[in-house]
């Protein structure tokens, strides 16, 4: 090593390769950045898989409370330069400030010239997964902006061009047994005189692999998956909100769970709605995740009751609890999602957004107006070792 690389790299030749490991943990996201460009060695420690670096990482942010953040998502109609805003905030910061901006940088070219708004399919370990929802051209990201860099999903299997017209429903989680991030696609083509009965396909994109796969036919259920953006990953699993015509010509509604790891689908009962919503093809409803579990928001039209139920042991049917209900007509307008210590954010008439902590009732204003989606976000690594896919750096 020559005396230039011994001034920039004073441990390298002095270290051993753990004592730099720690170390690289406890700094700041952009300072293990700029080290994988100082040597050959701190780079390959940081991105070479044998390492696992960057999910030993993600663990030391989990262990040592440093995800307590939350991401907001500010609707692009009401910025400047039309652009969707991103925005972290720390939730032990008593004051509410902002931590961090992002600007997105998925605008131009790469969108859909009728449709540049990108929505949030959901968050996980930092990563982002962004659509338009233009089924037509199936604009689908993943982007962590903590680390700059991006990648553009290849098209699907299923296509306008391939398959005509079919409405869709996208999810986003983490396989944890597999360590990997996967993008899950439901679509269902309408009922024609060729297609009789309700016809769909299952496709799912693997990071690790960088491709989509088409889902056996025999595993796919046969019910209507509720719209693009009610779905919530939690346990290893993806979680939607679907129905199907009963016998007694009404309908069950039920949770559409699918096991990320196994690829296969089950379901998960919801708690005991009012009667009359077995007579409604949809709910209007949507699902969030709580803590390690997940939650259920029904807009109750025979009370006007905005209804909060909250699963209390994940998988356990008996432990649906109506955590909240909420007339409608006090200028409550949606609830947004959760908080990561529970507290369930609730959007009010012009855009105000407030926290509510369903054990103590006690209320907090954010002092934001505005916002869209909301949900909780550790920094992380993930995707800084993506040189291949079409992963771009910027």
């Amino acid at each position: 090593m020559s005396a230039n690389n011994k001034t920039l790299n004073p441990w390298g030749s002095l270290l051993p390769d753990d004592i730099v490991t720690n170390i690289f943990l406890r700094l700041p996201i952009k300072s293990i950045i700029i080290c994988t460009s100082v040597s050959k060695k701190w780079k390959s420690l940081i991105l070479d898989p044998k390492f696992n670096f960057i999910s030993t990482h993600l663990h030391h942010s989990y262990n040592n409370n440093n995800h307590n953040l939350h991401l907001f998502s500010l609707d692009s109609q009401k910025t400047e330069d039309n652009k969707e805003l991103y925005v972290l905030y720390n939730e032990d910061d008593t004051d509410f400030t902002r931590r961090a901006n992002f600007d997105i940088p998925l605008h131009g070219l790469e969108l859909d010239p009728l449709n540049k708004i990108l929505h949030v399919v959901g968050t996980c370990n930092g990563l982002l997964c962004l659509s338009d929802y233009s089924l037509k051209t199936d604009r689908i990201f993943l982007w962590n902006p903590c680390v700059g860099k991006y990648l553009r999903l290849p098209s699907p299997n299923v296509t306008y061009a391939t398959h005509g017209v079919f409405k869709g429903s996208l999810g986003f989680g983490f396989d944890p047994k597999a360590n990997d991030y996967k993008v899950v696609r439901v679509v269902r083509f309408p009922i024609t005189p060729n297609l009789p009965t309700l016809q769909h396909k299952v496709e799912v994109y693997s990071l690790s692999t960088g491709q989509w796969r088409m889902l056996s036919d025999s595993l796919v259920p046969t019910c209507v998956v509720y719209g693009i953006l009610t779905q919530s990953s939690v346990n290893g699993a993806m979680h939607w909100l679907a129905s199907r015509s009963a016998n007694d010509n009404q309908f069950d509604h039920f949770g559409l769970v699918f096991d990320l790891h196994n690829e296969v689908f089950h379901e998960m009962m919801l708690p005991e709605l009012p009667a009359y919503t077995r007579q409604r093809s949809m709910l209007c409803a949507s699902v969030s995740t709580y803590r390690n579990s997940i939650a259920l928001f029904h807009d109750d039209h025979n009370s006007l009751c905005l209804d909060i139920w909250v699963m209390k042991d994940y998988g356990v049917v008996s432990s649906w609890m109506k955590a909240l209900s909420l007339p409608l007509r006090k200028n409550i307008m949606r609830a947004v999602g959760f908080c990561r210590n529970g507290h369930i954010v609730l959007e009010f008439d012009g855009g105000q957004l407030i926290s509510w902590d369903l054990e103590t009732q006690e209320i907090k204003d954010f002092g934001i107006i505005g916002y869209n989606f909301v949900d909780a976000y550790v920094e992380s690594l993930v995707l800084l070792d993506k040189t291949a896919n079409n992963a771009i750096t910027y």
